[in-house]
């Protein structure tokens, strides 16, 4: 229904490309100014504005047939129209009093402004005949349409033609207070009219269009704007929906070609050279999954072209060693290895187990060192003036072939004498500009391997890390203990108790435990990304969620618990003390060890034996199962306890008994992603994706994915350059503007 002033006229000589055309020549500013609103400023902008819903607006009802609480739509006279100012709130209410010829219904407006009162009054004049659609609702006792749709009708206009009208579907847009969807409507329709074939450039090659039967860009535009069935609607919204996966998959296809294509120097592996030695030190075999990745690495590492490669694994897997021997390989090849990790904690940890499983392999230039050893140096933004600037210089120098760090690794006076290799730990929590700051410091290009700890299902590693060849470790290594999970009713005080009572069992039996919060608990941690995964945050209940602040009251005031050393942990803390409590916690002088989520990742402690998570179903799924990844690493059992008031049935609660039903980092994965919202499963970084996708869901839509991939993938090899493929080139080329950009930028 269309219930909106006239377009202002469009202004002559409108310029080539027709997507591209600025809507303020097209419907004229005035029309155009509300549109910019929602982010539409060309026409491509509003034809690819899709509407969500078709509207059906029923058969006509006589108005004598209403009944409350129904959608109708009715033909009917204006008879009367009043409007007068409210006297409860400020604003005007326009009255109407609409005649069938045998019945009457009230209806009724607000408007905010006096003008506004007018304009409406003006065209409910007495006499004009109108289609209504609303919902009917009761005014003191009488029945009313409030804020109704509404379109004039011609003189002529008769019960069928009315009938046939509203037979044809209506396309419902997003919108907003201000541009409501018919006014969207009316501007498609205007733009949309004097487009031909030759002005429309289509990103799906013909041949592709015409295996799979799929419509035009211009007859699709038609098909999903001015439907005249559902079907239509449907088959227009499944050809744009294939569109950007294949203008997404083509965009990385041409990705991993350019990076296949780079000249890096080959960094072969020696048979007498630090990785031997450590090799030949490893008290444990490697697993077979680590044993072929290693050789995938390796011959990527060993070839004249730059390696771009994803690691993931089930938590506990044996990344870091696979990664550390990369490393060691590129130190034997004459060059350095920068690891960037996303906290201090974990920048920490890694410096710390690395230097362990070298022994004197990581004494390099030091007395006792290994005649093959190397130096590994820690980098970090918080350290001593003294230590960061020693740090710097032995990566510049080249003394260090290792150099582990935070954020401070991408500084401006950070140089490298010989950068190799980067290892990017957590790949998910650094921006793009970061990762190309640290390549950037390689100067000619240096191999890259990312590393996530979080399992990616399929659709989300072809679209997210799409770019990037992927290794994938499942076997845990020989010795890994299993870990028994259980959801404990936090509004069950008995039940809690017995939490207390389990982790005083554990630590009078020599071990260890975590208590892990989903925040500090002061006003700042709110804003520092040390808890909790804001989507899943607060899904039950009211109450804040529990603070390590609040928590470590309880535990050093419970009986059950007394006598206990109980340290605390979060990102908060000055680096000496995080430093500090995490090596406490390590040498066992530390009882219970009460964090944050600083301690999801890399946290290694073989006596650690159990965790307790409280308010667990405000932690994501996934989050949840790399936390309780830090028990169970050493001889003895691991338990985890996820504490929660979840209600039995809920979505919170279900998704807490996902995790506490299996050990499967891959299936819950899964649940994480069904679990999430679009965006969220894409990540805050995914600005050119969750703006692109329309249609496209990447938690949905997998075999869609799948075979836009299959079609991208020949375009791309027999076209890299797409020459043949102007309006693909023109799609990957809007789809990597520098607001875009940010998705594809995974390696």
């Amino acid at each position: 229904m269309v219930d909106s002033p006239v377009f202002d006229n469009p202004v002559p000589n409108r310029p080539a490309s027709a997507l591209d055309r600025p809507l303020e020549r097209e419907i004229g500013p005035r029309s155009a100014k509300p549109l910019a609103t929602l982010g539409l400023r060309t026409v491509g902008d509003l034809l690819r504005h899709y509407p969500t819903r078709l509207q059906r607006l029923g058969q006509l009802t006589h108005l004598g047939d209403l009944v409350p609480e129904e959608h109708v739509t009715v033909l009917a006279e204006v008879e009367s129209t009043t409007s007068r100012p409210m006297r409860a709130r400020h604003g005007y209410l326009i009255e109407s009093v609409i005649t069938d010829g045998r019945d009457r219904l009230r209806i009724a407006f607000f408007a905010k402004r006096k003008n506004i009162a007018e304009w409406r009054v003006g065209q409910l004049k007495p006499g004009n005949r109108m289609m209504f659609a609303g919902k009917v609702d009761t005014y003191r006792g009488d029945l009313q349409l409030a804020m109704p749709e509404y379109q004039p009708l011609d003189d002529e206009f008769g019960e069928a033609e009315a009938q046939a009208k509203i037979d044809t579907p209506v396309p419902i847009y997003p919108g907003s207070t201000k541009v409501p969807s018919w006014v969207i409507q009316s501007a498609v329709q205007v733009v949309l009219g004097p487009l031909t074939a030759d002005e429309v450039p289509d990103p799906l090659p013909r041949a592709v269009r015409e295996r799979k039967r799929m419509p035009s860009a211009l007859d699709a535009f038609w098909l999903v704007h001015s439907p005249t069935d559902a079907e239509q609607w449907e088959r227009a919204r499944a050809r744009f929906r294939y569109e950007e996966a294949f203008v997404m998959q083509a965009a990385l296809a041409r990705r991993r070609a350019a990076a296949r294509a780079v000249a890096a120097t080959p960094r072969p592996v020696r048979d007498d050279g630090l990785l031997a030695a450590f090799d030949a030190r490893l008290p444990f075999s490697l697993t077979d999954g680590q044993v072929a990745v290693g050789a995938e690495i390796a011959d990527e590492m060993a070839s004249e072209h730059a390696m771009n490669r994803l690691l993931q694994g089930e938590v506990g897997s044996g990344k870091t060693v696979v990664a550390l021997r990369a490393m060691l390989a590129t130190v034997d090849a004459g060059g350095q290895a920068a690891l960037l990790a996303p906290t201090e904690v974990l920048a920490q940890q890694h410096h710390r187990s690395i230097t362990a499983m070298l022994g004197d392999l990581a004494a390099g230039g030091m007395l006792g060192g290994h005649e093959l050893a190397t130096r590994v140096t820690l980098l970090t933004g918080s350290q001593p003036v003294a230590v960061r600037r020693k740090a710097m210089l032995e990566a510049a120098s080249g003394e260090a072939g290792i150099v582990i760090g935070t954020h401070a690794l991408l500084g401006e006076t950070v140089d490298f004498f010989d950068l190799g290799l980067i290892v990017v730990d957590e790949q998910h929590r650094f921006g793009v500009e970061q990762r190309d700051l640290l390549r950037a410091k390689a100067g000619r290009p240096a191999h890259v391997l990312v590393m996530t700890a979080t399992p990616i299902p399929r659709t989300v590693a072809m679209t997210v890390f799409g770019d990037l060849d992927t290794s994938t470790l499942r076997e845990l290594p020989a010795g890994r203990q299993p870990i028994t999970t259980h959801v404990v009713p936090g509004d069950n005080p008995a039940w809690v108790e017995r939490v207390w009572a389990r982790v005083r069992e554990e630590c009078d039996a020599g071990r260890q435990v975590y208590v892990v919060c989903p925040r500090i608990g002061d006003d700042a941690s709110e804003a520092s990304g040390d808890g909790a995964e804001p989507p899943d945050a607060g899904e039950e209940g009211a109450r804040p969620p529990l603070a390590v602040l609040d928590v470590l009251e309880l535990l050093r005031a419970h009986p059950v618990l007394a006598g206990l050393r109980v340290e605390v942990l979060h990102g908060r803390l000055p680096t000496e003390t995080k430093d500090s409590v995490m090596g406490a916690f390590v040498a066992g002088e530390v009882d219970v060890l009460l964090a944050t989520t600083v301690i999801e990742v890399g946290v290694d402690v073989a006596n650690a034996t159990a965790m307790v998570v409280m308010d667990a179903d405000r932690f994501g799924v996934s989050q949840l199962h790399q936390l309780r990844g830090r028990v169970g690493r050493g001889s003895e059992a691991g338990l985890c306890l996820l504490v929660s008031e979840a209600r039995p049935g809920s979505p919170s609660r279900r998704r807490l008994d996902a995790v506490a039903e299996t050990l499967d980092g891959f299936e819950l994965a899964v649940v994480d992603m069904e679990s999430r919202r679009e965006g969220d499963v894409l990540g805050a970084a995914q600005s050119g994706v969750t703006s692109s996708l329309r249609l496209l869901k990447v938690t949905r839509d997998e075999k869609i994915i799948v075979e836009a991939r299959g079609d991208a993938v020949p375009q791309i090899e027999v076209d890299p350059d797409l020459h043949s493929s102007p309006a693909l080139a023109q799609a990957i080329a809007q789809l990597l503007d520098p607001d875009r950009e940010a998705f594809l930028e995974r390696g």
